[in-house]
């Protein structure tokens, strides 16, 4: 039997962000710490799965070095040519995006990482598969880095599969609690590719994410924002799952599913104001291989994120192996008893309202498919 594919690699933990006040640049007003996006939730969710055995369950797929060729599918040169001198120095390669010496050549294992994830399970030797990759991606945009992002790894995977593997359709379903504003500048005008965003409202990048963009040119119709307000809990991710995510990509029906996961809609995540818990990830992951199954003979490709809490990250992400492998690790999370039962979890009226709106954008990217088609 095909088996879960992991990608993991010792070196995504040696990108360096450096001393930082959470997000913001330490300096003389702002006392130094460590910077957010630093190796710890990442190694911690790979601890976690040699800890409880899991890994030998799984198959590890080695990642290689992105070539220029591929970068440049979904970056501008002039972006290629600024990593490759601050890849020299260190320095910011957009907002928020602090890298080190060498965080480029990080950069190019990590999205080699997920083309060749991608490229396994495209062709059927691996059943689906999960990329622990660093540093992040799903905000880098062609001509920038943003938000701890360099290189846009599961934008460079769906050219990869595209033009190298015989895809016609793939759809993105960014879970990070922030808005997946990269794949959707980068595929704005592409209708190979729906870009669906579940993120919370206005959270970062502060301006983007509105449920009207919804793409232009011959890609007019297939962006769908899905913003949430602050304090959802699985009611409303679960509403927003079956009424609208799921939906979209059974009329869509891609040859490829890419799941950008980010963990960061976590309760207690220091960067974003969401309740999910380690059993909705779950869940999530199961409505997805299902929709994966129906649609695309399974194929199923996450690729890591955001996620910042260093106790709770790691139970969101052995639960999502757990459902994506159909392997039980024997361990609990200890958060679940707290966290499934504080309120907050059912639908609220608010968050009902969000995703009703949603729905009437998904009703009207559809009539454009049926006028694109």
């Amino acid at each position: 039997m095909l088996k879960t594919a992991l990608v993991w690699n010792e070196r995504y933990m040696w990108h360096n962000t450096g001393n930082a006040a959470g997000i913001m640049p330490a300096g003389f007003d702002v006392q130094p710490l460590q910077h957010v996006e630093n190796p710890e939730t990442k190694r911690r969710i790979k601890n976690l799965l040699d800890a409880s055995k899991l890994t030998n369950k799984l198959h590890l797929i080695e990642d290689r070095v992105a070539s220029d060729a591929e970068i440049l599918k979904v970056h501008t040169p002039r972006y290629l040519n600024q990593l490759v001198e601050l890849n020299k120095t260190g320095g910011d390669a957009g907002p928020f995006t602090p890298m080190s010496v060498n965080s480029l050549d990080i950069a190019r294992l990590a999205a080699g990482g997920v083309m060749e994830l991608t490229s396994a399970v495209v062709k059927r030797q691996v059943k689906n598969g999960y990329a622990l990759v660093r540093p992040p991606g799903h905000h880098a945009v062609a001509d920038g880095g943003m938000g701890f992002c360099l290189l846009n790894n599961a934008a460079i995977s769906a050219h990869h599969a595209l033009d190298n593997l015989n895809l016609k359709k793939i759809a993105f379903v960014d879970w990070d609690v922030h808005h997946g504003n990269g794949a959707e500048s980068i595929f704005y005008e592409d209708p190979r590719v729906l870009t669906i965003s579940v993120h919370q409202e206005r959270c970062f990048p502060p301006d983007t994410g509105d449920n009207q963009d919804i793409g232009s040119g011959e890609g007019r119709g297939f962006n769908l924002n899905i913003p949430l307000p602050a304090g959802t809990g699985l009611g409303g991710y679960l509403a927003c799952f079956e009424r609208v995510v799921l939906p979209a990509l059974y009329k869509f029906s891609p040859d490829l599913i890419i799941v950008p996961s980010g963990f960061d809609a976590g309760i207690y995540d220091p960067l974003g104001r969401q309740m999910m818990t380690s059993s909705g990830y779950r869940r999530l992951t199961h409505m997805l291989l299902k929709a994966a199954d129906e649609l695309c003979d399974g194929r199923l490709v996450m690729c890591h994120e955001g996620g910042y809490n260093p106790s709770t990250v790691p139970y969101h992400g052995l639960a999502v192996l757990e459902a994506l492998s159909g392997e039980d690790s024997g361990i609990a999370d200890p958060f679940t008893e707290i966290h499934d039962s504080m309120m907050g979890h059912e639908l609220n009226s608010h968050q009902d309202s969000y995703i009703r709106a949603a729905e009437l954008v998904l009703d009207n990217i559809v009539s454009l498919w049926q006028k694109h088609d």
